[in-house]
């Protein structure tokens, strides 16, 4: 039981600042940071995952048509830069086996205010994907950041 003004004021301010804590973490960048006040503009950074395992044990995504795929369809949608990555990952696909299968991870860096714009880019890469290489999915990650160049 709190007795005191100053016990009823510490307890009161406490309370105040977990309530408070809540959006603040999850507006934190990776070194604990908040966005508002880091260094640089408000961005966007979209992940693509894709996989190279082709359905039925076919021979899997070569490097030279992946990086054909990315030439093709997704420079001219983003000419301004991009990221690729190698990978290994897995997943349980459609029918529960879990695959496991080398990977190609893509990042996308772009305005905030551009998603509306960028939204459907995004989503007819990923169905492209799909289509050119039997998969059952091209997973997306979205993530809010700062970037300075």
């Amino acid at each position: 039981m709190i007795k005191s003004p100053v016990r009823l004021t510490a307890a009161m301010l406490a309370a105040g600042l977990i309530g408070v804590g809540g959006p603040v973490a999850y507006g934190a960048l990776a070194d604990g940071t908040s966005a508002e006040r880091a260094v640089g503009a408000a961005y966007l950074e979209t992940s693509l995952l894709f996989g190279t395992a082709m359905p039925g044990g076919g021979e899997p995504v070569s490097d030279e048509q992946f990086h054909a795929f990315v030439d093709e369809v997704v420079t001219p949608q983003f000419p301004a830069g991009l990221t690729v990555q190698d990978g290994y990952g897995q997943y349980r696909d459609s029918h529960g086996v879990i695959e496991r299968e080398r990977s190609f991870e893509l990042t996308l860096l772009y305005p905030a205010g551009e998603h509306n714009v960028n939204d459907p880019k995004i989503e007819q890469i990923r169905e492209e994907y799909k289509n050119r290489f039997a998969q059952e999915s091209v997973a997306r990650i979205d993530d809010r950041t700062a970037v300075d160049f």
